[in-house]
């Protein structure tokens, strides 16, 4: 599912970046304080930011304040924003690769929350990077447009990066690795119980692996 929503991101990726709407663009729903004040900074400059919730669940209280909510949209249409927007939700936002994927420049917020691949993630090069109270967005967003050879380069150097590091393959060799590190660790020899079944896995070659896995035979 991964390797293909990817795939899909990369063919569906919008006008060119000269022809994109220079309006930054988010969409998701109410997870967080953080994204409330991202709409609310949208209310007061429209010309720079474009955001709205899609749903209320964890301040349904402030809808009337924040709201109301929009359709929902393609995640392709996304990329007919020159700037998108990554904000935490209630964990680190999982939009982010496919985000990345895409030919637009992503504007990340800085987070305590991270997934595996955050480490190999460089500010500047992969992402523009903003505080994690939003204060400086739109200086981020001044510079960009003033910027725009640069932040087309960060957004091509983006998406080199998710292609070459969070493909359908590259992620399950880290699952991979990463089972193979915990099973390290355990202190006792795990059992074949009755009644277990051995999940057989697939032979084909749509996410080959290039971690040379071991067969495990039952």
């Amino acid at each position: 599912r991964v390797s293909l929503d990817m795939m899909s991101v990369q063919a569906n990726t919008g006008p060119s970046w000269e022809e994109k709407n220079t309006t930054a663009f988010w969409r998701g729903r109410d997870s967080c304080k953080e994204r409330l004040e991202l709409v609310k900074l949208s209310r007061k400059y429209p010309e720079i930011i474009d955001a709205a919730f899609t749903n209320f669940f964890f301040f349904k209280h402030d809808e009337s304040l924040y709201g109301p909510i929009v359709k929902h949209i393609s995640f392709f249409d996304f990329f007919k924003y020159k700037y998108q927007i990554n904000i935490d939700g209630t964990v680190a936002a999982y939009r982010l690769p496919y985000l990345l994927a895409g030919n637009s420049v992503v504007l990340k917020q800085d987070s305590i929350y991270y997934e595996h691949f955050y480490n190999e993630l460089q500010p500047w090069k992969h992402y523009i990077p903003f505080k994690s109270d939003l204060s400086d967005l739109l200086e981020k967003l001044q510079w960009a447009k003033e910027h725009d050879e640069e932040a087309k380069n960060i957004a091509k150097s983006g998406q080199e990066f998710a292609r070459n590091n969070l493909m359908g393959d590259h992620i399950f060799c880290y699952y991979f690795k990463l089972f193979q590190e915990y099973a390290s660790l355990q202190v006792s020899e795990p059992k074949i119980r009755d009644g277990m079944e051995k999940v057989q896995q697939p032979d084909d070659d749509l996410f080959p692996c290039t971690c040379h896995r071991k067969k495990v035979q039952l």
